[in-house]
């Protein structure tokens, strides 16, 4: 059972298996966040999701970084990204015309990062996730 599905602009509809939400700056004590601190936060998720889904191929989906005037005290601007971190494993049908034997299915590992903790669907998922590269970012495994 899936938690929700997703059609890609290329047609294709892919599951959404399992969904890790974290807010992005929740171990963030003191500060402002600035494009040193967020280059660490999206590492991190990426390693979480390498470590959760060992041998699984994963694939980020850049953040939108917004600017919001200002600096540190040490003069780095402010910088901030979507407050939900996502960690989330899509399946959907295989992609090799040799697996079409119907024991295979295609799997990805996604993070992105979004405004709400609403998980994606048709209606409300991000551009950037309608427009997954499937054919080439997830691979086969046997069923």
């Amino acid at each position: 059972m899936s938690l929700s599905c997703v059609t890609l602009s290329s047609r294709r509809t892919v599951s959404l298996v399992e969904l890790r939400l974290s807010s992005t700056y929740g171990g963030l004590l003191e500060g402002a966040p600035t494009g040193r601190v967020n280059d660490r936060i999206i590492k991190g998720r990426l390693r979480v999701a390498e470590d959760a889904y060992p041998g699984w191929p994963v694939h980020l989906i850049p953040p939108e970084r917004t600017g919001r005037g200002g600096t540190t005290r040490v003069g780095e601007p402010i910088e901030e990204l979507p407050p939900v971190a996502c960690v989330g494993m899509f399946h959907s049908g295989e992609t090799d015309p040799a697996h079409r034997s119907g024991w295979y299915f295609s799997a990805l590992v996604v993070v992105w990062f979004q405004p709400t903790a609403d998980p994606p669907s048709d209606a409300h998922a991000p551009a950037a996730l309608r427009g997954l590269a499937w054919e080439e970012l997830a691979r086969d495994f046997e069923d």
